[in-house]
């Protein structure tokens, strides 16, 4: 069958040729884009004819990658190679010898290396197709470029002779020697024809450069499963803007004015490096020797710098040293003593690929009894991985270090000097030592401490995912402050509620608080928003202790959901929620047993319970359309607030926690609350019987805010330091009398009333009084004179 041969059926947009007359098609994209069988195809439409053996477009096609491997593992014999992509009778034939493929029809496809450049001169080619360059920081990854770590793929292995470790300064020097080699006019001159050089390094594709926000990608792994892959990948981000220590040291010598100075021997990469305050050269030099591990020499009047790896050690053999009588023998031999070390070696650092925190590594011998730590601060940006490589490695320094050698060099050795690294053969092997300083008389005197090279090999290590806090976008959080009376009865009395919510939920959400604008300090952190909605309908007032089963309340969600929930579920305190106009204190709470989902974020809820909790005394005629709710529970938390602040106005700033509070999208609020989980609430049962004397005889039931569901006391407990009543008799908006009760009765004797002049309609109000919150709402009942 043809089908599954015929690429125009089953390519994507981005994988076919685009129409018109062009020179050049480049397809930039990541792993799995389908670059490879893009490629392939496109090689097969232009050498091959309608037939097997009808001639195509194309008679001679170049095939050009980094190496002639590379082009025969992944263009030709790969998974998407051109093999893999030909139907049996016009698949080609691979000439190993001669490096190329051969067509029934008779087109070749010659293979071409970078390297190699003047090959491409003789043949005239119909088309070729060219692979980007690239190499994976990854150990030894210059042997094959092309080679990744990818657990998920059949492809997936390391470079030839590679030991996995990841190597961003290999990498650097890839490209480094491919940009100066290509720009050198030697390796590629400009062509007479058309005035340009051969290779057109202004149009060369680097792989790969992934348009995923990095430091999101890799370290986001529940959303990029791939990020794993980055460390020893093939990935630019986040790395092209790294420095060679070796040019970063070169900057400073430069600042600092000094003009001769060898930098070849260092090798490294410097991801990051704050310099916060104005100091000398060798002040910004320190930080970057204890991290890397190299030294500054005076050889010549140049200043040379030198890795301590011992790689350039000079061989020095016993039998030639000079004899001084200075030293007993031709050596000596010191050892510190073991109380001078640290048992533990800690540094801290700023952390590279992610959020740049300051975080620290340590390291300690496992046998290590000693408890002295040494600490150490590096302005320098690494992962934590090479931070525990320094810890280590400063560790093993300090261990070795211990040993030390005194010997005299004859006049033939003035050569060496201190920084230079020296060997010697001993009874246990070559040991070799750095010479420390050194004393000019008749001989040289040296002071040498032993080095290990091996301390300063890169060592393989695990590497952590990095902190990474997730983008908060810069759009305002809606904020509802609830000064509620008590629900569970374990909240602070005094203390509101807050409720917020987002369009963009930004993870989290920061409250700050202040008694001015000002020297704000955190509050409260929500890490999740509360479930808030609009009326859509209004909603009049019924009375509370039954169910209403009015009209359905209509509500448009912002965020969250209802539930509908058994009528036990309800009586058990479920579904509970706050309506209200936004200010603080003005809030009915009301419970629903059916929720109805009747379009988007747009509810009905019925069967309600009304004016719970003591809020009966604020049900209003009517909640009007456009009035909030806020369901309790999950993402409504209570503030901070000391009791001695109630009634006292703060300012407020909140938003996305990831951001500042001086940040636009911060929303500032002046608030007071009164503290509404000391209110009592509202008595009961106030009925006024008159007397036949003239006299009239008022009695109330108080209730409580407190432990008030019980059924196995003949009366609730008080909740109240004391019991104590504020009754007022009011003639319309004026008080003719006010006093204070402690217990709930009243008669209001005919000579009071006169002395009162009421004369018309009247009230009578009593409310039940708090030592801490003041009266509470009033119950009223009206009479006539």
């Amino acid at each position: 069958m043809a089908l599954p041969f015929l690429f125009d059926f089953w390519a994507y947009e981005h994988q076919l040729a685009p129409e018109g007359d062009w020179a050049t098609w480049v397809i930039l994209g990541g792993r799995g884009a389908g670059k490879t069988r893009a490629g392939s195809e496109w090689v097969r439409m232009q050498v091959e004819g309608d037939g097997p053996t009808d001639t195509g477009r194309a008679r001679r096609v170049a095939l050009v990658g980094e190496t002639v491997d590379q082009v025969r593992e992944v263009m030709i014999f790969g998974e998407s190679g051109i093999l893999a992509c030909s139907p049996p009778d016009r698949k080609p034939v691979w000439e190993a010898g001669r490096k190329r493929l051969v067509w029934p029809n008779g087109a070749i496809a010659q293979v071409f290396s970078a390297h190699e450049p003047e090959a491409l001169r003789g043949p005239q080619f119909d088309a070729a197709w060219v692979d980007e360059i690239g190499c994976a920081a990854i150990d030894k990854g210059t042997n094959q470029p092309n080679r990744f770590v990818d657990v998920k793929s059949s492809e997936s292995g390391l470079p030839y002779a590679s030991n996995g470790q990841r190597d961003d300064y290999l990498q650097q020097q890839y490209y480094r020697a491919m940009l100066s080699y290509w720009n050198d006019p030697v390796h590629n001159p400009v062509s007479p024809l058309y005035g340009a050089p051969m290779v057109d390094m202004g149009g060369a594709c680097a792989w790969a450069w992934d348009t995923r926000p990095f430091p999101a990608f890799p370290n986001a792994r529940a959303l990029w499963s791939d990020g794993a892959n980055y460390a020893r990948g093939h990935w630019l981000n986040g790395r092209v803007s790294s420095r060679a220590l070796a040019s970063v040291v070169a900057e400073i010598c430069d600042d600092a004015g000094l003009q001769h100075y060898d930098i070849r021997d260092l090798r490294g990469v410097v991801s990051g490096y704050a310099i916060d305050q104005i100091s000398d050269g060798r002040a910004a030099l320190q930080p970057l020797m204890l991290r890397y591990g190299f030294d500054a020499v005076e050889r010549d009047g140049r200043l040379q710098f030198r890795m301590r790896d011992g790689d350039d050690a000079v061989p020095l053999d016993e039998k030639r040293l000079a004899i001084s009588e200075d030293l007993d023998g031709r050596i000596e031999r010191l050892r510190a003593a073991e109380s001078e070390l640290s048992g533990r070696v800690r540094v801290n650092f700023i952390e590279a690929d992610g959020d740049f925190d300051v975080v620290a590594e340590e390291a300690n011998m496992p046998d290590d009894t000693l408890r002295g730590v040494s600490q150490s601060e590096l302005p320098l940006a690494m992962t934590r991985g090479e931070g525990r490589h320094v810890a280590k490695r400063w560790l093993n320094e300090a261990r070795v270090a211990r040993e030390s050698l005194r010997f005299a060099l004859p006049p033939s050795r003035l050569s060496l000097g201190a920084g230079d690294v020296v060997s010697l053969d001993g009874e246990s092997g070559t040991e070799h030592f750095r010479i420390d300083s050194v004393e000019l008389g008749v001989h040289q005197i040296i002071e040498a401490a032993r080095i290990l090279p091996a301390t300063y090999e890169a060592v393989p290590y695990e590497e952590d995912t990095p902190a990474h806090r997730a983008f908060a976008a810069p759009s305002p959080v809606e904020t509802l402050f609830l000064d509620l009376p008590l629900m569970r009865g374990d909240e602070f009395p005094h203390a509101p509620h807050i409720a917020t919510t987002a369009k963009s939920w930004p993870g989290s959400v920061a409250v700050y608080d202040s008694v001015s604008d000002g020297n704000y300090s955190l509050n409260r952190l929500l890490s999740r928003p509360a479930t808030i909605g609009v009326t859509e309908t209004a909603l009049h007032a019924a009375p509370s202790g039954r169910f209403d089963d009015g009209p359905a309340l209509q509500v448009r969600l912002i965020s969250g959901a209802f539930e509908s929930v058994p009528e036990e579920a309800m009586l058990s305190g479920a579904n509970l929620i706050a309506i209200g106009d936004g200010t603080p204190g003005n809030w009915e709470l009301l419970q629903f047993g059916e929720a109805e989902l009747i379009a988007p974020d747009t509810w009905w809820l019925r069967h309600r319970l009304r004016g719970q909790l003591g809020t009966d005394a604020l049900i209003p005629g009517q909640w009007p359309a456009g009035s909030w709710v806020v369901r309790l529970g999950d993402g409504v938390e209570q503030i901070d607030l000391a009791s001695a602040a109630r009634d006292v106005a703060r300012h407020y700033r909140i938003g996305p926690a990831q951001r500042g509070y001086d940040d636009p999208s911060y929303r500032h609020h002046v608030e007071a609350f009164a503290g509404n989980g000391l209110r009592p609430y509202r008595p009961c049962h106030l009925r006024a019987v008159p007397e036949a004397n003239g006299d009239l005889s008022l009695t109330w039931v108080r209730r409580t805010r407190i432990d008030g569901d019980g059924w196995d006391q003949p009366e609730v407990p008080l909740g109240e330091e004391q019991e104590q009543y504020l009754l007022r008799v009011l003639q319309g908006a004026s008080v003719v009398r006010e006093m204070t009760l402690d217990v709930p009765v009243w008669i209001y004797d005919a000579a009071a009333q006169a002395t009162d002049g009421l004369s018309g309609p009247y009230e009578i109000a009593v409310a039940q009084v708090s030592a801490r919150f003041g009266p509470g709402p009033f119950a009223r009942i009206a009479l006539e004179a």
